[in-house]
């Protein structure tokens, strides 16, 4: 039954992004700069080589039509928000939802380039949790409302440990803490890698995977997000502008961003710092 569900979504999902967006998908293609081809006369903003941009322009997708599962292996029956699937898993614990598939796709860049030094949370409570101290055979220990670290194990630099101390990242950070980290950018300096982020409860997060920018200096960009419950990390389509989808655009004088499942106002956009 699951492998007919699941063929009857890649069906749908193959007919959505052949219809309204035209020559801007290569259904082909097996990563986002493949698959998602800029606008008529646009092009990429240039990245250089290892910075954050440039790993998000290469982050592998499932095949064409492949439908968002939740966390248990659901999938996300919901028409209309989703062009592409990240190949990203998401474990299957109720965690990584909207601002944990940020941090985690932004902390697995740090770890895969050997910029361990630079990944660093703060739970909402104010408990900071440095991946430095994990790795050093630190553990994050909670007792109700107090957090602390204590030595138990040898230090440990592998991928296995580094996602054990993402599970704890995952469970007490959020949108509100993340909010918190971030600086704030402007809509026109915008960058691969930023993201829109309304901390809270409710809250939200989306990341700005791609920037193109055309000959006039207007740029269209790509949004990906996780929702609630878990699920695996999308590419968004664009709910009022079909023939630009999956592309966004930013308009002076527009008050709101409107992706699927979320608003955002242009002052919302932030960014991670390296410190």
């Amino acid at each position: 039954m699951l492998r007919i569900t699941v063929l009857f979504w890649v069906l749908i999902n193959l007919s959505l992004s052949s219809c309204g967006q035209g020559t801007l998908v290569n259904p082909a293609g097996k990563n986002l700069k493949d698959r998602i081809l800029p606008p008529l006369g646009y092009t990429r903003l240039a990245e250089k080589d290892g910075s954050f941009g440039a790993y998000l322009r290469v982050l592998p997708l499932k095949p064409d039509g492949s439908p968002v599962h939740f966390y248990n292996g659901q999938i996300k029956d919901k028409r209309g928000v989703y062009m592409a699937v990240v190949d990203m898993p998401i474990g299957n614990k109720d965690l990584q939802q909207c601002a944990d598939v940020v941090m985690h796709v932004r902390a697995e860049y740090l770890f895969r380039t050997h910029k361990e030094e630079l990944i660093h949370f703060t739970f909402t409570n104010g408990f900071k949790a440095p991946y430095s101290k994990w790795r050093e055979g630190y553990r994050i220990v909670v007792k109700g409302n107090n957090v602390e670290w204590v030595k138990k194990a040898a230090p440990d630099n592998s991928f296995a440990s580094f996602t054990q101390y993402m599970d704890y990242v995952y469970d007490y950070c959020g949108s509100l803490s993340l909010s918190k980290e971030l600086k704030k950018v402007t809509i026109q300096d915008m960058q691969p890698g930023d993201v829109f982020i309304k901390g809270g409860t409710p809250g939200h997060a989306e990341i700005v995977l791609d920037v193109a920018v055309n000959a006039a200096g207007k740029k269209v960009f790509l949004l990906a997000q996780s929702y609630m419950p878990a699920q695996e990390m999308q590419v968004l389509q664009n709910p009022r502008n079909g023939s630009l989808s999956p592309w966004y655009e930013y308009k002076e004088g527009d008050v709101k961003i409107t992706t699927p499942e979320w608003e955002f106002f242009p002052d919302q956009l932030m960014r991670f710092e390296d410190k």
